[in-house]
């Protein structure tokens, strides 16, 4: 079989882990891997190459992708789409891996129409998808969010501040959680944990009082402004504040362990699906498990409200 391996949308620590072994597992049975470029902007292009295992030395430490992502609307119009499927056909390439986030998945359920057999491997560092506990480079962002908590912390200490930091996220507040409980918050505000402005305040000015030098806010990005939270800090709890947004310093890096394992895992299991003639679904993992589901299951849906929230207070 020729399979070819995409990676669109977001870039996520991890991706690279992911295309190395869908390459190496689609070698060990018999297959030949295309790479293509630019993620579906390549299938418009045709810009593919064959991948080897050479290809893909010393791909598993490396962040981004080294194939290349973008966010291709032109995908979405269907005479781009036939272009797609006509540029696989005509190299004999009948199935498709591509890795990525929501949108990615939905151009995958589009091309599959058109006869191609594809798996999705969730890569965003959201963990937005529904389906799986963890996606492609979650645990990477996490430990970058972290270790900018620690050292704001030092210097939010030194000048009796309070520090909000505001993370990636979108419409899940994973990141902002995660990082949050880890980088000891004393408030974690996102989409499921709303803010409750006059209590955050009052516990504040309460933390002042009491003679704490500091206070950490994390924030799911798109909620508020933090820069004016932060005046709004200052002024009503009479804690000086600062805000910082991290911004795609968050995607950026060497994938942590886990997310090398968990590329890892994803990009063998789809190769493995598609010998058992599975199509038509993305993979997950539930439990440490590896599990699929079809498309039309995860795409557009939301996730259900993270078990960890249990361990939030409001206050340290």
């Amino acid at each position: 079989m020729k399979i070819g391996v995409l990676t669109s949308g977001g870039d996520a620590p991890g991706m690279n882990a992911a295309i190395r072994a869908v390459v190496r597992a689609g070698i060990l049975y018999g297959h030949k891997i295309y790479g293509i470029k630019d993620g579906y902007a390549g299938l418009i292009n045709d810009d593919m190459i064959l991948l080897t295992s050479h290809s893909v030395s010393g791909m598993l430490s490396k962040g981004g992708t080294f194939l290349g992502t973008s966010r291709s609307s032109e995908f979405f119009e269907e005479a781009s789409r036939i272009v797609a499927a006509e540029n696989l056909k005509k190299r004999g390439i009948e199935a498709l891996v591509a890795i990525g986030g929501d949108g990615t998945y939905r151009g995958a359920m589009e091309i599959a129409k058109l006869g191609v057999k594809t798996i999705g491997l969730p890569g965003t560092i959201d963990n937005d998808i529904a389906g799986t506990d963890f996606t492609i480079g979650f645990h990477t962002a996490v430990e970058t969010i972290v270790d900018a908590i620690d050292k704001l912390r030092d210097t939010s200490n030194s000048h009796q501040r309070c520090s909000i930091v505001e993370t990636m996220g979108r419409k899940c507040g994973d990141l902002a959680l995660f990082a949050g409980i880890c980088g000891g918050a004393e408030f974690i505000i996102t989409p499921e944990n709303p803010m409750e402005k006059e209590l955050m305040f009052k516990r504040l000015k309460e933390h002042k009082e009491q003679g704490r030098r500091h206070a950490i806010v994390v924030i799911t990005e798109k909620i508020t402004d933090p820069f004016a939270l932060a005046q709004e800090i200052t002024e009503k709890a009479g804690f000086a504040s600062r805000a910082t947004v991290l911004g795609y310093i968050q995607r950026g890096g060497s994938p942590c362990p886990e997310d090398r394992i968990l590329g890892s895992r994803m990009g063998t299991y789809a190769v493995e699906l598609l010998n058992d003639g599975i199509y038509g679904v993305c993979v997950g993992v539930r439990d440490s498990r590896m599990v699929y589901l079809p498309f039309a299951n995860v795409v557009g849906q939301s996730r259900p409200k993270n078990e960890m929230y249990k361990l939030v207070k409001k206050v340290s």
